[in-house]
C-alpha cells in the first residue's frame, strides 16, 4: 500500500465512512483497496493511536517526576511498539517501595556505582564506609545486599537489554507442559500434553490455547524454558554481564558482580521475560484463533441459501417432543405443533400423519432438522415420511441448532414472534436458517454460533470486534431487501444503527413498503450521511426505479442515465442486456466524480443486477444405518458436512452426534499449510473412517479415499453443527505449523501514517 492510499482510507474512516462503503463506492479515492486491506488499516490505525495515547501519558508521567531529558524523550518518541515503550518506561513507572528504593534511601547507590565502575575494589572494604545502623545498614554485608538490589533492578530495567534477551528467548526457548500429580485420569482430555515440549516459534495457536486451558483447569503445569536442553542460561547471563562490562578477570569485585548478574537473571529478568513471552504466546494464539473464527463465520453466513421455499422446521427432543414450525416462502410462521414420535410416547405413525398434513396444507418443499438431541432419530422419522409420501416431494436437511436457544429467549424473538412459546421459536429459527442463513444468523450474537476454536479463552473485545466486522462485510456484500429485512439485519447495513433500523421498520409498518430509495430520507434521523452510507446496500424490488434493486449507488444514477442516452434504451431494457452493455466502453462515461473502477462496476452490476455472491444450495446424504459412534468402523466411506475448520484440521458431521476430525495431514497427499485451502464450513465431503475411539469420543477421518483420488469436496451444502471444547488430536513434539515471532505494526504503514500526520492527534477519531 502506498502512502496516499493509506491517507485516503484514514480520512474516509475518520469522516464516518464504513469499510464496506469505502471498499465498494470509493475505489478511486483509495486506488482499489479491498475490504481486507481496509480492515487491516482500521486495526493498525487503532493500534497506532493507542500507542500514541500511551506515549503521551508516559511522557507526562516522566515529566512530572522531573526526569525527562532530551535523550529519554527521543527514546520514548522513537518506540515503535507498545512492548518497547513499556520497556523504556519501566524504570520510571511508579511502583511500591522496592528493596532497591530502600537501599537508595539508605545512601547505598554510590556503593553500587563504585563497585560496577571499579571491580578492583574489595567489596567488603568498600561497603564498610556505608555502614549506618540509623539508616538500617547494620554491617558491610547489609550494605552489599542493598547495592546488589540496586544493580539487580538496574539490570532488569534496561530497555535495550530486556529487548535483546526477550527476542533471544523467543527464538531459542520452548514451552514445556507436564501433568500434575494425580490429574492423569480427570484430565485425560489433555493427555497429548502430559509430557510435551515445543519451541515457541513452532507452536500453533490451538496447542497454545489447549495448554493454557489445561493449566487453568489445574491439570497441567507450564514452564517457559529459555533454551533447548543442554544450553543452559549461561548465555543470557553472559549478555547481561557484557552489557554492563562485567567479566571475571580475577579482580576483587568480579565474583561479587557476576553473582549479582546471576541473581538478577534468576530472580528478576527471567521472571519478567516469562510474563512477557507468556502474554506474547497468548496474544499470537488469540490472533490466529480469532482469524480462524472470523473466516469460519464468514463461510457460515455466506452459506448457500435454500431460498424462498416453504419450509418445515423441526427442533428435536425426546420427553418434550419434537417442536414443529412451518414458515412460508417469505419466512412468515403459518403453523406450529408438537409431535411425540420418540420415547417415552413413541407415537411414530401419528407424528408422520401430522407432518404430512402440514406439508400438504402449506406446500412445504424442505424439512429442516435441528442437529441436537434426538436429531438422528428425527432424521429417520422424516426419511420415513418421505418414503410413505413421495407425492409431497420433500427434501430433508440437517441444520445447526447453535445459538437457536439464545435467539428463542431473546427480547427480539419475543417481539418478532409474540405469543409463540419459547420452545417453538427455536423450530422457526431452524426453518428460517435453511431459507436464508445470513438473514437469520444476524439475529444471534456471533459468538453463540460456535464455529471457532477455544472461543471462551479469547479476548472478548478482540473477538467481538473481529466478528462484528465479518457480519458487516457479509451483510453488505449480499445486500438487503429493505422491505422484508428484520431490525437485526438492517442494523448490520453500512451507516445504519440499531435505533435507525427500528425507525426504518416502524416507517415501513406505518406507511407500507418503500417504493424508492429516495423515500428512505423520510425516515426519522436518517440524514444525508446515513443515506450515503446505506443506500447502495439496500434493495427495493419492484419499485419505481429498476436501479433501486441493484447495487448501483443513487449518487451514480447520472452515469447510468448517460448510458441510457447513448444506447437509446430505457433503464429497464438496458439492465440485463449483456450484448449492449458489453459494447459500451467504460472510459466513455468517466468524469470528474466517477472514475474507471466505479464505471466498470456499474456495467457489471447492470449485466447481472442484484446478483447473490453465495453458492447454489446443495444437501448432504448421511449413510442409512449409521446413527451413533458405535456404528462406525475403520474403512467406511461416508458423506458429511464440514462443520468447523481449525488450524489443525477440519471437523466433519457424518450423522452420529459427534463430529470426526480430518487432521491437516490427512487432507491431501501434498503438504497443506492451511486447512481452509482445502475445505470450508458448509462443504459437503466424502471421507474415510481411519479410527474410532469410543471412550474418548474421537473419530479420525481422512479425505484421501485412495492412493489416486485427491480430496472429495463439494462447495456449499446444509447448515453447520456446533462441536466445541475438543482437545486437539495432535502428536506430541514439533510440527503443526509455525507462528510468527510477533505481530508488530507494519512499519511501512506506520511510516505512511506518520508522514501523513495522522498519528498523535485526537481530532476526527471515530
Amino acid at each position: 500500500m502506498r502512502e496516499r492510499q493509506v491517507k485516503a482510507a484514514v480520512e474516509l474512516l475518520d469522516g464516518g465512512s464504513t469499510v464496506p462503503f469505502i471498499a465498494r463506492y470509493r475505489k478511486e479515492a483509495t486506488e482499489m483497496l479491498d475490504d481486507a486491506q481496509l480492515r487491516t488499516i482500521e486495526e493498525r490505525l487503532r493500534y497506532l493511536r493507542e500507542l500514541e495515547d500511551r506515549r503521551t501519558a508516559i511522557l507526562e508521567s516522566v515529566r512530572e517526576q522531573g526526569k525527562l531529558t532530551e535523550e529519554l524523550q527521543a527514546r520514548i518518541q522513537g518506540a515503535e511498539t507498545k512492548a518497547r515503550l513499556e520497556d523504556i518506561y519501566l524504570p520510571y513507572k511508579p511502583k511500591r517501595r522496592t528493596k532497591a528504593q530502600i537501599a537508595r534511601e539508605a545512601g547505598l547507590e554510590p556503593l553500587a556505582d563504585r563497585l560496577l565502575a571499579d571491580p578492583g575494589l574489595e567489596p567488603k572494604d568498600a561497603a564498610a564506609a556505608f555502614v549506618d545502623p540509623d539508616k538500617g545498614v547494620a554491617d558491610a554485608q547489609a550494605a552489599l545486599d542493598g547495592a546488589r538490589a540496586i544493580l539487580t533492578e538496574r539490570f532488569s530495567e534496561d530497555a535495550d537489554l530486556i529487548g535483546e534477551l526477550r527476542e533471544r528467548m523467543w527464538v531459542r526457548g520452548r514451552l514445556v507442559a507436564k501433568v500434575r500429580e494425580g490429574k492423569e485420569e480427570s484430565g485425560a482430555k489433555f493427555a497429548d500434553y502430559f509430557d510435551f515440549a515445543e519451541p515457541f516459534t513452532e507452536l500453533p495457536s490451538h496447542r497454545i490455547l489447549a495448554m493454557l486451558r489445561g493449566e487453568k483447569e489445574e491439570v497441567l503445569d507450564l514452564v517457559l524454558e529459555p533454551e533447548e536442553p543442554g544450553d543452559g542460561p549461561s548465555s543470557y547471563e553472559g549478555i547481561v554481564a557484557r552489557r554492563f562490562k562485567i567479566a571475571d578477570r580475577g579482580r576483587p569485585a568480579d565474583a561479587w558482580l557476576l553473582d549479582t548478574v546471576r541473581w538478577a537473571w534468576r530472580t528478576r529478568i527471567l521472571v519478567h521475560l516469562g510474563i512477557d513471552l507468556r502474554l506474547r504466546l497468548r496474544t499470537a494464539a488469540e490472533d490466529e484463533a480469532v482469524k480462524v473464527f472470523a473466516a469460519n463465520l464468514r463461510d457460515l453466513l455466506l452459506a448457500a441459501p435454500a431460498g424462498t421455499r416453504a419450509t418445515l422446521g423441526l427442533d428435536p427432543g425426546y420427553r418434550t417432543g419434537v417442536k414443529v414450525a412451518v414458515v412460508d416462502a417469505t419466512g412468515k410462521v403459518v403453523a406450529t405443533d408438537v409431535i411425540h414420535p420418540h420415547v417415552p410416547a413413541n407415537r411414530w405413525d401419528e407424528a408422520i400423519a401430522t407432518l404430512a398434513r402440514l406439508a400438504e396444507q402449506h406446500a412445504v418443499e424442505l424439512v429442516a432438522i435441528g442437529n441436537g438431541t434426538a436429531s438422528r432419530e428425527t432424521d429417520k422419522l422424516v426419511g420415513d415420511l418421505i418414503a410413505r409420501h413421495p407425492e409431497l416431494k420433500l427434501t430433508k436437511v440437517m441444520v445447526s441448532e447453535a445459538g437457536a436457544s439464545v435467539y428463542s429467549a431473546s427480547e427480539y424473538a419475543s417481539r418478532e414472534l409474540p405469543g409463540l412459546d419459547v420452545s417453538l421459536r427455536g423450530a422457526v429459527s431452524i426453518a428460517r436458517r435453511l431459507q436464508d442463513p445470513l438473514a437469520e444468523l444476524v439475529k444471534i450474537d456471533p459468538k453463540s454460533i460456535g464455529v471457532g476454536q477455544y472461543q471462551h479463552d479469547l479476548s472478548e473485545v478482540k473477538l467481538s470486534r473481529s466478528l462484528d466486522a465479518v457480519v458487516e462485510d457479509c451483510v453488505n456484500g449480499v445486500g438487503v431487501d429493505v422491505n422484508t429485512a428484520s431490525v437485526p439485519l438492517l442494523a448490520r447495513v453500512s451507516g445504519i444503527t440499531a435505533s435507525l433500523a427500528e425507525n426504518i421498520v416502524a416507517h415501513r409498518d406505518a406507511n407500507g413498503p418503500f417504493t424508492s430509495r429516495a423515500q428512505l430520507k423520510k425516515v426519522p434521523r436518517l440524514g444525508p450521511k446515513a443515506f450515503e452510507q446505506c443506500a447502495g446496500f439496500l434493495r427495493i424490488r419492484g419499485g419505481e426505479d429498476p436501479l433501486d434493486a441493484s447495487s448501483v449507488h443513487p449518487e451514480a444514477y447520472p452515469v447510468v442515465r448517460r448510458m441510457v442516452k447513448t444506447t437509446g434504451l430505457q433503464v429497464a431494457s438496458l439492465i440485463g442486456n449483456t450484448a449492449v452493455l458489453r459494447s459500451l466502453k467504460p472510459a466513455d462515461f468517466v468524469d470528474d466524480t466517477f472514475g474507471l473502477p466505479t464505471v466498470t462496476d456499474i456495467l457489471k452490476e447492470l449485466e447481472k443486477p442484484g446478483r447473490d455472491p453465495r453458492p447454489a444450495f446443495r444437501t448432504a446424504a448421511f449413510k442409512e444405518g449409521v446413527e451413533k459412534i458405535s456404528d462406525l468402523s475403520a474403512g467406511m466411506i461416508l458423506e458429511g458436512v464440514v462443520t468447523n475448520v481449525a488450524a489443525f484440521g477440519a471437523f466433519v458431521d457424518v450423522g452420529v452426534h459427534q463430529d470426526g476430525l480430518v487432521h491437516v495431514s490427512a487432507m491431501s497427499r501434498t503438504f497443506v499449510k492451511d486447512p481452509r485451502d482445502v475445505v470450508k464450513p458448509g462443504d459437503i465431503v466424502k471421507v474415510k473412517v481411519l479410527d474410532v475411539d469410543i471412550p474418548r469420543k474421537r473419530i479420525s477421518l481422512t479425505l484421501r479415499l485412495d492412493d489416486e483420488a485427491g480430496p472429495q469436496v463439494r462447495q456449499g451444502g446444509g447448515e453447520q453443527r456446533r462441536r466445541g471444547g475438543r482437545p486437539p488430536q495432535q502428536r506430541q513434539g514439533r510440527g503443526g505449523g509455525s507462528r510468527p515471532a510477533s505481530a508488530p505494526v507494519n512499519s511501512a504503514m506506520a511510516d505512511a501514517l506518520r508522514r501523513a500526520g495522522l498519528l498523535g492527534s485526537d481530532s476526527g477519531r471515530r
